[in-house]
């Protein structure tokens, strides 16, 4: 079979493996669609934390199952990348997402950028109607609904959302399906039109809100929530970044503020999702805007932050 392996920053090389071999516990699984995250571009930039090379991306899949003890051969299914211990203190507390020793697919460990996968079932969700290219957004979705989860977002709450990469997109959408009243912070002028026409969503207009959620990842736009927290506030950090973060303590503790982190997402996330997704208040063609096959991994992936290519949500997909 073929993979495509990030060997350095910037160099995608398309290479020969050998075939997975199933196992009792497994499934082999034949990957059909592969949404391109933010993770993917850090870590061919070279500036993703956690990260080492040579190492397979993608872990946002929607796969095809090919031989399994647990799953219909032919099924449709997607998968939870974070792959845990079960029994360090986080696991033990219900959350996974945040295991003491976690390998997340495609990060600590070679991903799904490979025409095949070898998968412990109990990381596996069956499609249960939902589309290739549905299942390949479920799992940046559920990064997305796990933020807001945290944050405790509800009907009525004043919410800002910084930076409308993906991540950011759908935070807004969930949050605004929630009824929260959101406005967004970001500097990319299409973008910006993309949530106004699409989501309905305005550019931020108040100087403070009672939830602040950063998607940007970026050390200037996390620093700069700080002073847009209302007294009271939550601030979610959604965003990942590799840098120490500087703010006011005596700014933060007069508003009595709450600063928390997001981690991946639990089971809850991924199942809330898929369900938005069957009962149509997600659409992916609402966000998918530039498609490639396999072949051309290694021409698309230099340019494929480009804001120039108005790239909302890449997909690779493989031929059946």
């Amino acid at each position: 079979m073929q993979q495509w392996t990030c060997t350095t920053p910037g160099q995608m090389d398309l290479q020969e493996a050998d075939m997975p071999q199933a196992k009792s516990g497994y499934s082999l699984l034949k990957v059909r669609a592969i949404g391109i995250c933010g993770t993917d571009i850090h870590a061919f930039a070279g500036n993703q934390p956690f990260f080492l090379y040579p190492r397979i991306l993608g872990h946002e899949l929607g796969l095809e199952v090919v031989e399994s003890d647990q799953f219909a051969i032919g099924e449709f299914v997607t998968l939870i990348p974070y792959f845990n211990c079960q029994s360090c203190e986080a696991c033990k507390q219900g959350k996974p997402n945040c295991c003491e020793n976690i390998q997340v697919f495609g990060v600590h460990a070679d991903g799904g950028m490979r025409e095949f996968i070898l998968v412990e079932d109990r990381y596996i969700l069956a499609a249960k109607g939902l589309s290739l290219e549905e299942l390949a957004l479920v799992e940046p979705f559920a990064i997305a609904a796990h933020g807001l989860r945290r944050g405790q977002i509800q009907a009525g709450d004043q919410v800002l959302v910084m930076g409308a990469g993906p991540i950011g997109l759908f935070t807004i959408l969930i949050a605004k399906l929630k009824g929260a009243k959101v406005e967004v912070s970001e500097l990319n002028a299409d973008r910006l039109q993309f949530c106004a026409e699409q989501l309905g969503i305005p550019a931020s207009t108040q100087t403070s809100y009672a939830k602040v959620i950063d998607a940007t990842g970026n050390l200037a736009a996390i620093e700069s929530g700080f002073a847009r927290l209302a007294h009271g506030g939550q601030y979610i950090l959604i965003g990942l970044q590799k840098q120490a973060i500087h703010f006011s303590h005596p700014e933060f503790h007069k508003r009595e503020a709450m600063l928390m982190s997001s981690r991946n997402a639990t089971i809850e996330d991924f199942e809330y999702v898929m369900d938005l997704f069957r009962q149509g208040k997600i659409r992916s063609e609402w966000f998918i805007s530039h498609r490639f096959d396999w072949s051309a991994v290694g021409s698309e992936f230099p340019s494929i932050h480009d804001p120039a290519r108005k790239i909302v949500k890449a997909l690779i997909t493989l031929k059946k």
